[in-house]
């Protein structure tokens, strides 16, 4: 069985700097801890998009020098927060295809994992001022072409990206998840090999079936959505515990796990219960 682990949403800023009081490096640095400390055995780290919070090239040296602590491999996705140019500067050995996009192909035994890159071509320049996703007919023509090999090859295929392709449930970050997720699911429709979606953005944990397919949205490693579902202000943030994702991908399917690594720590995370012999 093979684990990935998820960083969704770091939203690095410069040093001094806070959101919603809190520092997302030290609790990036305390992510990183938790996971060379008890999964150093996973095949992979994805971090899910928005790697720095103002897509400045302060924040990405800051966030590449952490992520550089880690004992796995590291593959990166945009989200809405990034700038392309700036990011791959800051990291020079990521990931592109042929037009440029921070998208990729992971070979796990057990299935294909897909990255997508789901930025808009600038950020903060969509066509209604939003901050929502897109894949663009080149991303799409590259994940068609993906899905067709896979098929051919009948590999069961998993997907991560930042914008959630559906609605979640919540008004602010539905506004802006992929704008096109209806052609996507089409698309998906065509190749029953699909297995399981995974995304970040909305800063919360989530978990559901949409369309036959399962998909999961993890917490930041940063600040958190607060469980406000009918308030349309995309910039609501709390100061919740963060924490990473973890898949558990095996022959026969997928469990996604979400490691709340503040409240566990480092040190504490394989104590016994006091009041008995099982949980």
């Amino acid at each position: 069985m093979s684990k990935v682990i998820i960083f969704a949403d770091p939203h690095m800023i410069p040093e001094g700097a806070t959101i919603a009081g809190i520092d997302p490096a030290a609790r990036l640095a305390a992510g990183i801890a938790h996971v060379n400390t008890w999964h150093g055995d996973a095949a992979w780290a994805v971090v899910l998009g928005d790697l720095a919070h103002g897509g400045d090239p302060a924040s990405y040296q800051r966030i590449a020098a952490l992520l550089g602590e880690l004992v796995l491999p590291v593959a990166i996705i945009p989200g809405n927060h990034d700038d392309r140019a700036a990011l791959r500067a800051a990291f020079p050995d990521a990931a592109v295809d042929a037009d440029g996009f921070l998208q990729q192909v992971i070979e796990l035994p057990e299935a294909r994992l897909l990255l997508l890159d789901t930025l808009h071509p600038t950020p903060g320049q969509m066509p209604d001022g939003r901050h929502s996703g897109r894949l663009c007919p080149a991303r799409m023509a590259w994940l068609e072409q993906r899905l067709a090999e896979s098929a051919a090859e009948d590999r069961p295929v998993l997907i991560a990206m930042h914008h959630p392709p559906h609605a979640t449930g919540f008004a602010n970050m539905d506004t802006i998840r992929l704008e096109n997720g209806p052609s996507f699911h089409a698309l998906l429709a065509r190749y029953p090999i699909v297995r399981h979606i995974t995304c970040g953005h909305v800063h919360r944990s989530i978990s559901g079936i949409h369309r036959d397919i399962a998909f999961t949205v993890f917490k930041s490693t940063a600040h958190q959505q607060p469980a406000i579902f009918d308030d349309e202000d995309s910039s609501l943030s709390v100061d919740e515990p963060a924490a990473y994702g973890l898949l558990q991908i095996g022959p026969q399917g997928v469990i996604a796990h979400s490691e709340d690594f503040e409240l566990a720590g480092v040190d504490r995370s394989r104590r016994r219960a006091t009041t008995g012999d099982a949980l």
